[in-house]
């Protein structure tokens, strides 16, 4: 089972746009020493839908060897026709991650059973351990629970998923159907503790790319059963959320906020713009109020 806190970190870019290698390198030194335990590299603010086939190959190839075996790498795969998926799924392999996470086509709405049919194919052209994202904020849609059932229980290859519908009874029903066989992971940070209390097994949340240490303070409060500590904890971290992730344009308030803590990622690339000065503003406040500058 994959367990715990993991970072789906962002990708650094230069006042070019271009992937900041050395920046890249430092982010994955700073994950490991806050006790992260371990990396989605390439989710979504990784930005992957702005990443070019061989600049997503570059950005695993450099996590990988830069984490060096110490936590475990999930590489996210995911292009909208299958084809593509497969190939940076292999590709992926090769490079040396330790599973793959993959979000379902957008832009075309597929049916369940073209669902099924792209991560059949996926999973019977590959050997990789696969990890379902579902993600209805981006795709605009959610993966129906019943797709997620039977791909499951055919095929071992599946060893997770990651559910950001932000839905506390979606998740619930997950563990209930599934949380024997695969991990199930919240992946909105504001459900980490009620997630944890249903009995899911970690989760892959955005806000850890700021407070990496917060998310797993929370985790490990829980397992220790210091539930008390764990509530305070996920407070916090629901004021934080609802700043960087929901309130505005996640990817610029969360490289901004990295920013103001000294970390060198930049902004996202283009169309994305920088904040305005009373957003970053609001960014600074809640990093003041919950102790982090």
């Amino acid at each position: 089972m994959i367990e715990g806190i993991f970072v789906p970190h962002v990708t650094p870019f230069d006042d070019a746009e271009e992937i900041n290698e050395e920046a890249l390198r430092e982010l994955v030194e700073h994950f490991i020493n806050s006790g992260i335990y371990g990396l989605v590299t390439l989710g979504s603010n990784g930005e992957f839908p702005y990443l070019s086939y061989e600049e997503r190959k570059r950005v695993l190839k450099i996590v990988v060897d830069q984490t060096n075996g110490r936590v475990p790498v999930i590489g996210g795969t995911a292009f909208s026709s299958t084809k593509e998926t497969i190939a940076l799924t292999k590709e992926a392999w090769d490079i040396g991650v330790d599973a793959v996470i993959i979000a379902p086509p957008y832009y075309f709405k597929p049916s369940p059973r073209e669902l099924y049919y792209h991560y059949a194919a996926i999973i019977e052209a590959t050997d990789v351990p696969i990890l379902i994202y579902n993600v209805p904020k981006f795709t605009g849609y959610n993966i129906p629970l019943e797709v997620i059932n039977r791909l499951a229980e055919e095929y071992s290859q599946i060893i997770g998923i990651k559910d950001s519908s932000g839905l506390i009874s979606r998740i619930g029903e997950l563990i209930r159907t599934l949380g024997d066989k695969i991990s199930i992971l919240a992946g909105t940070g504001d459900l980490i503790y009620p997630a944890l209390s249903l009995g899911a097994h970690g989760a892959v949340v955005a806000v850890a790319n700021v407070a990496p240490r917060l998310c797993v303070d929370l985790y490990s409060a829980f397992k220790e059963k210091k539930f008390e500590r764990a509530k305070r904890i996920q407070l916090k971290l629901n004021y934080l959320n609802e700043v960087v992730v929901k309130r505005y344009n996640q990817l610029s308030a969360i490289k901004e906020s990295m920013n103001m803590l000294g970390l060198n990622v930049g902004l996202p690339r283009s169309p994305i713009l920088p904040l305005s000065e009373e957003e970053l503003h609001e960014v600074e406040k809640v990093l003041e109020d919950i102790g982090l500058i």
